[in-house]
């Protein structure tokens, strides 16, 4: 048993000396709202709910980044995907705000 944790001991420091890679999407700074809930410098993709009264959510986009609207339907390549009969995915630029009745989460980025 000793032996044991004499060999796993070098790699158990080396697990735990290396700094973890930087993310490779660059963070967007300012402020992502959607509904009544606002992120801060936000990354990644985020749940887009809607009301149950029908009412459209409003998407307000006050980052350094492009965000996009997604469906269920819509691809992550849209290049490699067959094509059909739903609109494009929403692209708010910097500065822009929407107000939508579809979509299933918003991507930053």
């Amino acid at each position: 048993m000793n032996r044991i944790r004499t060999l796993l001991a070098p790699l158990a420091t080396r697990l735990h000396a290396d700094p973890p890679p930087p993310p490779t999407v660059p963070l967007a700074s300012g402020f992502l709202t959607i509904g009544t809930t606002t992120y801060i410098d936000p990354h990644g993709t985020y749940p887009l709910d809607h009301r149950s009264d029908g009412t459209p959510t409003v998407v307000i986009n006050n980052t350094t980044h492009p965000i996009t609207i997604l469906t269920e339907s819509n691809p992550s390549h849209p290049a490699t995907a067959p094509p059909n009969d739903l609109p494009p995915p929403l692209v708010l630029a910097p500065g822009e705000r929407a107000e939508t009745r579809r979509g299933d989460g918003v991507r930053v980025g």
